[in-house]
């Protein structure tokens, strides 16, 4: 197991990100495998899904819960374990750690207090989606789960029907029909889409189509199981918006509530050189002075 000496002083331990099956348990490595069974302890998102996975390849390692709701009290736990020159493991449910899920709180405790992290590479639903869509991989950007409603939800809709390159979400079986067809109204409609769901378990599917086609099909069956969302460029699918389009997007956005800050945020994610984005963020805007009297009145 690694350790990190400096200075002389007590050798540190090693803070081992593990990524973990994201649903055949035959996808964790043997690297992952052997670093799991030697550290100190393990820290789970879901403690009891961990010990499944755990049970299944005979780890024994002590497993300590670490998510959401409680790495603010944890993390400086585990920094002083790992000062203290033991190594640890985190995992998530699945998957890659800190990939929508938590542990970015404590790699950026480590990293300040000089620990080592070393990542452990293995299964993610984004890269085994994306790979498997059909769609240009070489570039993308990865937006998580989409806010769910208000100013946020139409914005981020609206980077990611105007973005030049491929868009991968992470979405609930739930809301997917619902946000295909946000997307298909902001603009993406006839843009190549594929939605994976289920990867690498027993009812893995893969469906292609358009926006517009899936947003019909799962507006009326909701799928089943972990769902990513693949979505083809605008700039893949075609010319990238003019300035006229955008100025329309930009007022649509304007409209629904969203602050200048967003609207250029927006715009930039549509291709939009920063000062052009700037520009139609802008305008129309009243002033500062302009709203208050608004305000008054």
């Amino acid at each position: 197991m690694a350790r990190d000496v400096v200075g002389g002083a007590a050798p540190r331990g090693t803070l081992y990100l593990v990524s973990t099956p994201i649903g055949n348990l035959a996808d964790l490595s043997h690297r992952a495998v052997a670093v799991l069974g030697e550290v100190a302890a393990i820290l789970a998102e879901d403690t009891r899904h961990s010990h499944t996975l755990l049970a299944h390849y005979g780890i024994v390692t002590p497993v300590v819960a670490y998510h959401e709701h409680n790495e603010a009290r944890e993390s400086p736990r585990a920094v002083e374990r790992l000062l203290a020159g033991e190594s640890l493991a985190l995992v998530s449910d699945a998957g890659t750690p800190l990939v929508s899920d938590p542990g970015a709180r404590l790699v950026q405790a480590a990293v300040a207090a000089g620990v080592p992290v070393v990542a452990v590479p293995g299964a993610s639903a984004l890269l085994a989606a994306l790979v498997s869509s059909g769609l240009a991989g070489e570039r993308f950007t990865f937006f998580g789960f989409l806010p769910r409603t208000g100013t946020a939800h139409t914005v981020a809709v609206h980077a990611v029907a105007t973005l030049p390159h491929v868009a991968v979400v992470y979405e609930a079986p739930g809301r997917v029909g619902a946000t295909l067809a946000a997307l298909a109204a902001a603009g993406g409609g006839e843009r190549r889409a594929a939605v994976a769901r289920e990867l690498t378990k027993k009812f893995e599917e893969i469906r292609r189509g358009t926006v517009r086609e899936l947003a019909a099909y799962y507006g009326e069956r909701a799928p089943k199981g972990e769902v990513v969302l693949v979505i083809e460029g605008a700039g893949e699918a075609g010319q990238p918006p003019g300035e006229d389009a955008l100025r329309t997007q930009a007022e649509a956005l304007r409209r629904s509530g969203a602050r200048a800050r967003e609207v250029m945020a927006a715009m930039v994610a549509a291709g939009a050189p920063r000062n052009l984005a700037y520009r139609l963020a802008h305008e129309d805007a009243p002033a500062v002075g302009d709203r208050a009297r608004a305000g008054e009145e």
